[in-house]
């Protein structure tokens, strides 16, 4: 068995369109530092928005997606919270086998014709208060994850810490820290996609959906 790791964190958030983001910002990874948006459509329709054709390929075999496309996505801190966005470089799907899309010049601001998503982040939630009283050191560790995932499942519905992913991987999700999300603004392919909701119902790309209240938490996911 060989473990995989991807460290940094993830934003879950709905809109009142309907729209729901879980969002992957992974400063350690296989892949390096790079950015993933999972998109699930009211109609229930599952985009995945990744930087490479490695990362989508990676993320394909994990999850489950209607569409894949490849483009520049990144991240950035704004005044009060984050941005995200994915520009309009040609979309390509992870089975061509094309090149990479290249990243940005350095020093120029991130392309957002595809996604730009605002989210303004507040204090750390209860059930952050809650997960500071794991050590670190244990509330990673997938023993552990495959322990609590029932009781996890119970105290925030939709959500798991442990179960079966795609290519016969098993997966953990160690959080260790959860804020709010107070407010966003949020355009996809040209909509917008009006104000902050609730991440519900659950988004359907995996074993278990981001926590329904909208929050960034720090994140271990071990991929074994």
């Amino acid at each position: 068995m060989t473990d995989q790791r991807f460290i940094g964190r993830i934003a879950g958030v709905g809109t009142t369109s309907g729209t729901r983001f879980v969002v992957g910002m992974w400063r350690e990874s296989p892949l390096g530092g790079i950015t993933d948006v999972m998109v699930e459509t009211p109609e229930g329709r599952r985009i995945l928005l990744a930087p490479s054709v490695e990362a989508a390929d990676f993320i394909a075999a994990t999850y489950t997606f209607d569409e894949v496309r490849v483009l520049d996505v990144a991240w950035r801190k704004i005044a009060g919270g984050l941005r995200v966005t994915a520009g309009s470089a040609p979309v390509r799907t992870a089975s061509t086998g094309s090149a990479p899309v290249g990243a940005p010049p350095v020093g120029s601001p991130p392309a957002a014709d595809v996604l730009d998503l605002r989210l303004a982040v507040g204090p750390v939630s209860a059930l952050g208060m809650l997960l500071r009283a794991v050590p670190r050191g244990l509330a990673t560790r997938p023993g552990w994850l495959r322990l609590i995932d029932p009781v996890a499942r119970i105290l925030v519905p939709g959500s798991a810490t442990a179960g079966t992913a795609g290519g016969g991987r098993r997966e953990f999700y160690g959080v260790t820290l959860a804020r709010r999300v107070s407010s966003l603004e949020a355009r996809f392919e040209g909509q917008d996609l009006g104000a902050l909701a609730r991440l519900w119902p659950p988004v359907r790309f995996g074993f278990g959906s981001a926590p329904a209240a909208p929050s960034l938490v720090d994140v271990t996911t071990t991929i074994r």
